[in-house]
């Protein structure tokens, strides 16, 4: 039989056992899991921000679970998932503006936090859904610096000389996207700014957003030009505008030194940059290594400290790239292969 202190020291080593027990358990617990859902994994800029994602997690103690969802039936799939691994949250780029809707009702369903990078939701309605939090590229700001680059490489070709003469802009447009108008918008304000005469500026609206329909908007305002017109600024919301633009000018007869078209986001202009002659000056680059790392930190203090992100996160952080850098900048942060 056995003795009182026996039964005692019994009951204590039981009880040890237990707290350390009930401690892993603990620790298991503690471990936050976010995901990062992304409509194109296999795009390099998506690369970049889950890369960085999982070194914001590395560097404050969560782990980021990456999920490409590069249709509706994937999206609500995953978040389907990412509750199931026990996921507190996500950020996602989505494939589909309009999921938006489906997207926050599936995650409050699950008692999940999300928040949106790069394209904003939208409601039924088309509207901006800002009561959930974003994180994306400030459009006019962004565009103000692709026009003052335009300037800066114009006035570096002295085609600012005598007025601006010979010297003109076609601005490829579609402000059905209202963050198209915006970067378009920035972009003219900063040339009119610059000195480039609003009559030296020519709007073309494009039917679609890739090369081919930039082209043809640039080839309606050709035939609009005085006869006087010897050096092209081409403007547009993105590369592809641009380089289709560009193109346009090629074909007709404007030589690579006499066009400057700078686009926005940088990896559609690789393959263009490239070359070793253009009219496709540079695009600006933002940054999806800061994106990636922001959002995945703004959804861990989120998460953990009930810290709500921004409504809404402006990134104006751009870095003009052309033929002379753009292999150093896209290396440093991953973006060249």
């Amino acid at each position: 039989m056995l003795s009182r202190h026996g039964i005692r020291s019994l009951c204590c080593a039981a009880v040890t056992t237990a707290i350390l027990g009930m401690s892993g358990v603990a620790s298991a617990a503690e471990e936050v899991k976010i995901g990062f859902l992304v409509k194109q994994a296999e795009e390099p800029w998506f690369q970049t921000e889950w890369a960085f994602a999982e070194k914001a997690g590395k560097e404050h103690g969560f782990t980021v679970l990456k999920i490409a969802v590069p249709d509706g039936e994937k999206t609500l799939s995953a978040i389907d998932s990412l509750a199931a691994n026990g996921a507190k949250g996500f950020v996602i780029c989505p494939p589909d503006v309009s999921l938006g809707p489906a997207i926050v009702a599936k995650a409050k369903a699950l008692g999940l936090k999300v928040m949106a990078v790069d394209d904003r939701f939208v409601d039924a309605k088309g509207n901006f859904m800002e009561d959930v939090p974003y994180l994306g590229m400030a459009a006019f700001e962004v565009g103000q610096k692709q026009g003052a680059a335009m300037a800066t490489e114009a006035r570096n070709r002295k085609w600012d000389e005598g007025g601006w003469k010979g010297t003109y802009a076609i601005i490829n447009t579609y402000n059905e996207l209202d963050t198209g108008k915006k970067r378009t918008d920035g972009s003219v304000k900063a040339l009119e700014e610059a000195g480039l005469p609003k009559d030296h500026i020519l709007f073309t609206a494009q039917k679609t957003l890739d090369v081919p329909g930039s082209m043809d908007a640039t080839n309606s305002a050709l035939p609009k030009l005085p006869g006087d017109a010897k050096n092209l600024i081409i403007g547009g919301m993105n590369d592809n505008t641009v380089l289709g633009g560009v193109r346009a000018t090629a074909s007709n007869g404007f030589s690579a030194k006499n066009v400057i078209g700078i686009g926005i986001n940088g990896t559609d202009a690789i393959d263009e940059l490239k070359k070793k002659e253009s009219g496709f000056f540079g695009s600006m680059l933002p940054s999806p290594d800061k994106e990636g790392y922001n959002t995945a930190l703004y959804m861990y203090k989120w998460v953990t400290e009930g810290v709500e992100p921004p409504k809404y996160t402006a990134m104006d952080d751009v870095t003009l790239i052309t033929r002379a850098n753009f292999q150093e900048v896209l290396t440093k942060i991953g973006l060249w292969k």
